[in-house]
């Protein structure tokens, strides 16, 4: 099996809705995000010839969902109350609301099915919440 690994960062605000500790407060992170990718046969035609694929390419990828996610708050849909997202986007803020609660392990769960559903025979995916803490989420 042959793999490959790239990682890209953002910077966004979550809290986690019914928690009880500081992580209930908003807060941010610098997340970063690395994606494994693998198959157990190289190209062997073209351009991509010797490789699994092209890393300019899983790159720009990765890049691309991460970038839709950076520096906005990303929260729980329904854990706000309506008039206090009212409140928010009125001020202009960019809020992404995701079907699931905004944790690292989450998190790696959705950025390899993102992934995927851009083609890639995805391995594994691991989120850092910060450096030294981090999840990953494979299929086994």
């Amino acid at each position: 099996m042959y793999t490959l690994k790239t990682n890209s960062s953002f910077d966004s605000a979550h809290f986690l809705s019914g928690y009880e500790g500081k992580c209930s407060n908003i807060h941010g992170h610098r997340w970063k995000v690395e994606i494994e990718v693998g198959n157990s046969e190289l190209d062997d035609l073209g351009n991509t010839r010797g490789m699994i694929v092209d890393f300019s390419k899983l790159k720009k990828d990765l890049k691309e969902i991460t970038d839709y996610l950076d520096h906005c708050l990303i929260i729980e849909k329904n854990t706000l109350k309506p008039r206090t997202m009212e409140a928010l986007l009125d001020e202009g803020f960019r809020i992404e609301e995701m079907d699931f609660r905004p944790t690292a392990e989450n998190f790696s769960q959705y950025f390899y099915t993102q992934m995927a559903k851009k083609g890639y025979n995805v391995v594994k995916a691991t989120v850092y919440e910060t450096p030294n803490n981090c999840a990953t989420y494979y299929e086994g």
